[in-house]
């Protein structure tokens, strides 16, 4: 995995916060892992990259990926090949936050405050 270190934007750092408050959710990671997983599900390509500054929330791979990390990454290129698109490294780091970043904004708009059963409803 060409990924070491996750960066979130401000924007998607403060709707993760959001939701954690909401959920209560104890891990950032979680909710990314979560939200990662709502995109892939997604059948809309992604086209948006995440815009601004980086905050200061970082999660390392391992982190999010746990002992999962091979399984996280097949999901992705399995995704691009499936959408059309290069899976060299870097497309795919590219097309890896893109996901994050829509994912992020699909969990926001389950409601103003998520249960922990809506997050699971719409990921399974």
């Amino acid at each position: 995995m060409p990924i070491e270190t996750i960066r979130i934007v401000e924007t998607d750092r403060d709707l993760l916060a959001r939701i954690k408050r909401s959920t209560g959710i104890k891990g950032f990671n979680t909710l990314c892992r979560w939200a990662f997983c709502m995109s892939l599900a997604d059948s809309n390509p992604t086209s948006v990259d995440p815009l601004g500054a980086k905050s200061n929330l970082e999660i390392e791979w391992a982190t999010f990926a746990g002992t999962y990390g091979d399984v996280y990454w097949a999901l992705l290129v399995q995704r691009a090949y499936e959408d059309g698109l290069a899976r060299d490294d870097d497309s795919l780091v590219r097309e890896f936050n893109r996901h994050l970043h829509h994912g992020i904004g699909l969990l926001a708009n389950i409601a103003q405050k998520p249960s922990v059963r809506d997050l699971i409803g719409r990921i399974v």
